[in-house]
């Protein structure tokens, strides 16, 4: 490693409406980080002794940090809610306090990592700090090594989480020595300087949003899709309001969590749809539907004229922005079916619901509501990021986030296996997160302990119409 000497990254920088609203919405129950468990080979980290190379690791991933500016900055709120919060340069940033090691009793098991993920995941990041862990874990069996990764939503989306991921790791066993910047940490501002940014960006909203309106009526054809869209969002949500109709994965949830996994082949699932004229996306979906229709109706409930209102999360970045950071994203609302039946005629179903969903251009609308966010006022923001653990409008997150088809490796091991976790709302007692990496594809099931103890259930229903469908 060599360094060099860079120009400051941007020392102040205002959050979003957006990314504030995952920060206000955060509570001890509902900690809203994104991240994944993954699995590596062990050899490489440990030196000749035995003992694991916890520094050698640290410094691996501080060699990184240049790519991510704000891995080294903490939060700076503005008094009485004058602003949104900024984010600041951590002028007391230790890479030990964010790269840590833990240990399962030996031989530790792939479900005992799960766990201790799902209860580290419930561990809601110390905002004095850069908000984002990495614990890798030792004790596994095979010798192997876990990495319990955590960044906070406020941070990253999906995709964005993803690449990072990426980024810290390597494309070769042995990569090139790098050129690393040295880092030249800014003093924060003092609390009239964050007042007076934040009330000068507060009274320069109105103009920024008078210049997209008028930007929009340039493109009528543009905006009348959003607008279009924005209006099939809205139906959606007055159709499927409390009391309208059952929701039963829709419970309040509690302090404790439960993580599991099911992979399969990609090329399997590819195939699969390829033969039956969908896409993999529909495919997964298919698998979620049966999955979840095969867990209420072993609670005894109903499923022949029951669907599940799915919100499909939908990344709105463009192609040179895979190294940004912060929420870029839309959403489609998707009606699955969950009556028992074949897996070809519930695959069927999916696909011309997804048809449906684009036709109705939703995302295109989704946008269009979230620019909307930036004039609401933080103390209204706040009030709304909190109501969302009361929202009626989704059973279910359903998030597919495409990874690197080819192996990483960090210090010369290859990550062999990699489950993304993705948080809780309020009410939403399951959320799936799906990531392919190497030719696999993996879901994660996160589930709330108290109200869905028989997640188990889900898993199998995922398994058996996995194993259905791509079948030849």
């Amino acid at each position: 490693m060599t360094t060099s000497s860079a120009p400051a990254a941007l020392a102040v920088e205002r959050m979003t409406s957006l990314d504030a609203a995952f920060l206000y919405a955060e509570s001890d129950r509902t900690p809203m980080h994104i991240g994944s468990v993954s699995v590596f080979e062990g050899t490489p980290f440990f030196d000749d002794t035995g003992t694991f190379r916890l520094e050698a690791v640290q410094a691996r991933v501080a060699e990184r940090l240049h790519l991510f500016p704000r891995f080294r900055k903490r939060l700076a709120f503005v008094p009485f809610d004058l602003g949104r919060p900024f984010w600041v340069d951590d002028i007391d940033f230790d890479i030990a306090e964010h790269v840590r090691l833990l240990v399962l009793p030996s031989p530790g098991s792939v479900d005992e990592l799960e766990a201790l993920a799902a209860r580290e995941h419930m561990r809601t990041l110390d905002r004095r700090r850069p908000l984002w862990e990495l614990l890798f874990v030792g004790g596994l069996a095979h010798g192997r090594i876990g990495l319990i990764q955590k960044l906070h939503h406020a941070m990253v989306d999906g995709i964005s989480g993803v690449d990072v991921a990426a980024a810290l790791l390597d494309l070769v066993p042995s990569p090139p020595i790098v050129d690393v910047p040295v880092w030249h940490p800014v003093p924060p501002p003092d609390i009239a300087h964050l007042v007076v940014e934040g009330l000068r960006e507060d009274l320069a909203q109105p103009i920024d949003l008078a210049r997209d309106a008028l930007q929009m009526l340039w493109s009528p054809r543009e905006t009348a899709a959003r607008v279009v869209g924005a209006l099939g969002m809205v139906n959606t949500a007055v159709r499927n309001l409390p009391g309208i109709r059952p929701a039963p994965l829709r419970q309040q949830v509690g302090g404790t969590r439960l993580l599991r996994s099911v992979s399969v082949s990609l090329d399997d699932v590819r195939q699969a749809a390829h033969r039956r004229e969908a896409s993999i996306n529909d495919v997964a979906l298919t698998a979620v539907a049966a999955g979840v229709g095969h867990l209420l109706r072993s609670r005894g409930e109903a499923t022949e004229d029951a669907s599940l209102q799915v919100m499909v999360p939908v990344s709105l970045r463009a192609d040179d922005e895979h190294l940004a950071l912060g929420n870029r994203v839309s959403a489609l609302f998707v009606q699955l079916p969950l009556r028992p039946g074949a897996s070809d005629d519930r695959l069927a179903a999916v696909r011309a619901e997804m048809h449906r969903v684009k036709d109705e251009q939703q995302s295109q609308g989704a946008e269009l509501l979230l620019h909307g966010v930036d004039a609401v006022p933080v103390g209204l923001l706040s009030l709304l990021s909190r109501a969302i653990h009361h929202q009626g409008v989704a059973d279910l997150v359903v998030t597919n986030v495409p990874g690197p088809p080819f192996p990483l490796y960090f210090l010369g091991a290859e990550l062999l296996t990699s489950t993304p976790i993705v948080p809780l709302g309020g009410n939403l007692s399951v959320n799936i997160a799906l990531m392919s990496y190497n030719g696999g594809l993996t879901f994660g099931i996160h589930a709330d302990a108290d109200t869905c103890p028989d997640v188990g259930l889900l898993v199998e229903g995922i398994e058996r119409e996995l194993a259905t469908l791509c079948c030849p």
